[in-house]
């Protein structure tokens, strides 16, 4: 890809325990997008972080950034990628200001007291930059953690499950600064198994289980291929059960029998849907309504990361939006 800002190449992850955390993962980021590397827990998405970021030795593969490769020219790649780790660690007694001072130093950047200011003002940390990081709400804290991994001006912005632990509406008010680091020209790679957050922001979604990459593609373009479609039909009357003679559709009665239910592949050269309503018209049964829905990522994703023949990892959690179903 000529616009990749940052390509992963082969790259595997076996501990000494025998575990593959990762199984050769090949992955292109493009310059000013928004990423998301959607899995559930333990399916390597902080390890892939940690190898990029020079934090995990990988077994095996390369990582370019810029074109460059990421071991070879160590200092070059840290100076080009900030993370914002899932753990909140600040010092509790140094305040905002001097946090995210402090971390510019680290990469040897100069004193640059304008572009901290700046930062903060875009974080809407400025007014709490005199404030000791021990009385900042959880939320606040997560926000001084982007502007110190932004505090050295990368081009590659790491977050690695950005809201873990905050309610709603902090989610919400934490998306919304990412999406202005984006607007700012801040590529940005987030990792996250809440669905809510992948279908919000990303540009583009890879979907990871058991350590390797089961799909990656435009957001739209994932749900359009491999979301199915389902036809609701609302009957005239309620079915007891459903007449042998639709069998071949495999539908499916629900709300007490009021309600047909047939899924179908909409990219198909033949849906069944012309032969199903013509079966119900010589069957007398009477429909008052027909409504079709298109699969969420959320199906999606459950269906990549546990379906196809796929076997089901005990204990790795999935949380979806509220009101959702697991």
């Amino acid at each position: 890809m000529n616009d990749a800002i940052l390509s992963i190449r082969g790259l595997r992850k076996t501990y000494g325990t025998g575990v593959d955390a990762l199984k050769s993962v090949d992955l292109d980021i493009r310059r000013g997008e928004i990423f998301a590397l959607l899995g559930p827990n333990g399916a390597g998405k902080t390890t892939l972080i940690n190898i990029v970021c020079g934090i995990v030795t990988p077994s095996a593969g390369e990582v370019l950034v810029d074109g460059r490769n990421w071991q070879s020219e160590f200092r070059y790649a840290r100076e080009r990628i900030g993370l914002v780790p899932q753990e909140l660690t600040t010092e509790a007694f140094e305040t905002v200001w001097n946090t995210t001072r402090f971390s510019r130093g680290l990469y040897g950047k100069p004193r640059n007291d304008p572009y901290v200011e700046d930062l903060l003002k875009r974080l809407s940390l400025l007014d709490k930059r005199k404030s000791e990081m021990r009385f900042l709400s959880g939320g606040m804290k997560r926000r001084v953690m982007i502007a110190k991994a932004l505090s050295h001006e990368p081009a590659i912005l790491f977050l690695d499950e950005p809201t873990a632990g905050v309610d709603v509406e902090l989610r919400r008010d934490m998306w919304e600064v990412v999406r202005k680091l984006r607007a700012d020209g801040t590529t940005i790679i987030l990792t996250t198994h809440y669905i809510e957050e992948a279908e919000e922001m990303a540009d583009r979604v890879g979907v990871i289980s058991k350590g390797a990459l089961v799909a990656v593609d435009e957001k739209r373009d994932l749900m359009a291929k491999m979301g199915k479609k389902t036809l609701e039909i609302v009957l005239a009357d309620p079915l007891p059960a459903v007449p042998p003679e639709l069998a071949e559709w495999k539908v499916d009665l629900a709300d007490e029998g009021h309600v047909l239910r047939y899924q179908f592949d909409s990219h198909a050269e033949r849906t069944g849907i012309a032969s199903l309503m013509r079966r119900l018209s010589e069957l007398g049964i009477a429909y008052k309504d027909l409504s079709t829905h298109q699969s969420s990522l959320e199906e999606i994703f459950v269906e990549l990361v546990h379906g196809g023949g796929r076997e089901t990892v005990p204990g790795q959690g999935l949380s979806l939006p509220a009101g959702g179903t697991k």
